[in-house]
């Protein structure tokens, strides 16, 4: 074989060897630069958004019980609706006329006496009960009643009053607000941490909205199951939304 031809039979061994590592180089590139972009893609952040607004209640509640005991059943009747008027004259006084109070049946039952080994002696007394409730958009009225109306009995009412409860009936109107706040409080921090790593952020793939919660001004209360807090005029409701994005 000749030298040019030996040479040509090199060119011809060569160049397959070269074009396959050259496939080899720009396969490997390619691969590259598609793991990274899927990987890029698969990357999601994230976050929780909170927001919070003072509410102040708009309705109060206020129950309590007249509770009396004699000795027969009759005579409990009788003198719970002899204290009923002086309870009644005290509600009147602030506002509140007959038809405004709320009146619960009227409960009667019996006082067991009983020994020191539990054994039951026999009937002590009879007890009467009505329960009566009054509402108002009048919160601190509703407030001032609850500190005032057990001293009643120093003329002769037994009236056990219950913690007084105030509502806001607008909840309906600013629940879609407070939580649309809480979706663009989760964005925004999404974004800074996105742009804090050199990232932007991307599409959002999901959501869940937390349970609301109405608790007093300035509380750090939470529950899993939501809570509504009726013991406190000025309150606050607060949402919290989970959101997942994507990472660009």
């Amino acid at each position: 074989m000749t030298d040019n031809n030996n040479k040509a039979y090199k060119r011809y061994l060569v160049t397959p060897a070269v074009i396959l590592g050259l496939s080899l180089i720009i396969s490997t590139l390619i691969f590259s630069g598609a793991w990274r972009k899927i990987k890029s893609e698969n990357q999601t952040i994230t976050v929780t958004g909170s927001a919070k607004k003072v509410i102040v209640s708009d309705l109060g509640i206020l129950r309590g019980t007249i509770i009396v005991e004699a000795a027969t059943a009759s005579d409990a009747y009788r003198d719970l609706q002899l204290q009923k008027p002086v309870l009644l004259a005290y509600l009147k006084r602030k506002g509140f006329d007959d038809d405004k109070v709320n009146y619960q049946t009227i409960n009667s039952y019996p006082n067991f006496n009983f020994n020191a080994q539990g054994q039951n002696m026999g009937i002590r007394s009879y007890s009467a009960s009505q329960m009566i409730d009054i509402s108002s958009s009048d919160v601190k009225l509703i407030k001032e009643i609850s500190l005032e109306i057990s001293s009643l009995i120093q003329q002769g009412v037994n009236f056990q009053v219950n913690p007084p409860e105030y509502y806001y009936t607008k909840l309906s109107d600013i629940k879609i607000e407070i939580q649309a706040q809480a979706a663009r409080d989760a964005m925004t921090r999404g974004e800074r941490i996105a742009e804090a790593t050199g990232r932007e952020l991307g599409t959002l793939k999901s959501a869940r909205m937390g349970v609301l919660q109405i608790i007093p001004e300035n509380s750090n209360l939470t529950s899993d199951y939501g809570i509504n807090d009726v013991s406190s005029i000025r309150k606050e409701i607060v949402a919290v939304v989970n959101a997942n994005f994507e990472i660009d």
